[in-house]
């Protein structure tokens, strides 16, 4: 039978994760489909188990970590399906979802969609956003002010930047990459994924191209499962979940990974305006940590170690501006 779409999923130490993905994407719908699973020098028994359990299981190795782009990448370029979709280890399929997105999408006019993606408790999680100028609304991330921002934002009847659950079939600007479904025509005219990135903001810099050849849609009558931060703990040891915290090894690599992204999508100025951001933030922060030490707050001590933390990455961010401005090939790996 005629592969017309493929998975992709990349494994790092993560076997177990990368089992269950599985188990629940052959309990689906697979034919006409390949998967393909991308190790990143995972240096454990990961191969073993899983071919072990799902020999028809694609098998590329990569002879080093080389993060969510490279190793994706990889995979695209040793798919033989027109459809790919590149998947977290991390995710379940859900009620056959995965094959009807690839049938929906191969006769739409998307040039790439995603599914709405669900918490274990069924609850919704951002799957589709919308981008902002200059990126803006990253300034809502920024520990201590970055609430209050949003506060004011949303008291002024600020437009929300992402879709915070889809029902239906809806247009957006770029997709979670945990379930990322991508045209091959597409990547011919906008190409692979920026290798300079390691982990995070790679996709949403990738759908900034993609959209110019096409729309991006959330078919959002369609469920995954995500464990959000399943993969990346392990990467990490990080026990942080989700994209908000800036204070560890994990914060690090998504603080730079953002402001790269702000320079290739936006360009220096907007670059230079966030480094900025994080900096005029540390004297806020430091002042409000300051105050609530003097009326005896609790969990002060866990809090200064986190500014601590953050104050450490935006310095580690700021002696790679020369970097970042440059824009020339250079592989931002953090670990």
């Amino acid at each position: 039978m005629k592969t017309s779409y493929s998975v992709i999923i990349v494994n790092y130490k993560t076997p177990q994760l990368v089992l269950q993905c599985l188990q629940s994407i052959y309990a689906g719908t697979v034919a006409g489909i390949e998967v393909i699973v991308v190790d990143n020098a995972s240096g454990d028994d990961s191969r073993q188990q899983i071919e072990a359990a799902y020999p028809r299981v694609i098998w590329l190795q990569m002879t080093y970590n080389s993060g969510f782009a490279r190793a994706n990448n990889a995979g695209i370029r040793q798919a033989a399906g027109d459809i790919v979709l590149l998947l977290n280890s991390d995710t379940l399929n859900v009620k056959n979802a995965i094959f009807s997105c690839f049938e929906r999408l191969e006769k739409d006019r998307f040039v790439a969609a995603g599914v709405q993606l669900l918490n274990e408790d069924n609850t919704p999680q951002i799957s589709g956003n919308f981008f902002m100028r200059g990126g803006l609304n990253y300034l809502m991330t920024l520990p201590c002010t970055g609430e209050l921002l949003r506060r004011a934002a949303l008291s002024v009847g600020m437009k929300k930047t992402n879709l915070p659950e889809a029902v239906q079939t809806t247009e957006v600007d770029w997709i979670n990459g945990a379930f990322l479904m991508v045209k091959k025509q597409a990547i011919t005219k906008a190409g692979f994924m920026d290798e300079d990135f390691f982990l995070y903001s790679e996709e949403s810099e990738w759908c900034s191209r993609l959209g110019k050849h096409g729309p991006l849609c959330i078919y959002g009558d369609l469920h995954v499962y995500h464990l959000e931060g399943g993969s990346s703990a392990t990467t990490f040891n990080s026990a942080t979940r989700g994209y908000r915290v800036y204070s560890d090894r994990k914060g690090l690599q998504i603080m730079v990974s953002n402001f790269l992204g702000f320079r290739k999508q936006y360009g220096i100025a907007w670059y230079l305006f966030h480094q900025s951001a994080h900096l005029l933030n540390l004297p806020v922060y430091f002042a409000v940590l300051v105050m609530k030490t003097l009326l005896f707050r609790s969990g002060i001590k866990a809090a200064w170690v986190a500014f601590g933390g953050y104050t450490a990455n935006v310095f580690r961010a700021l002696s790679l501006a020369p970097r970042i401005i440059s824009n020339k090939p250079y592989f931002y790996k953090l670990l």
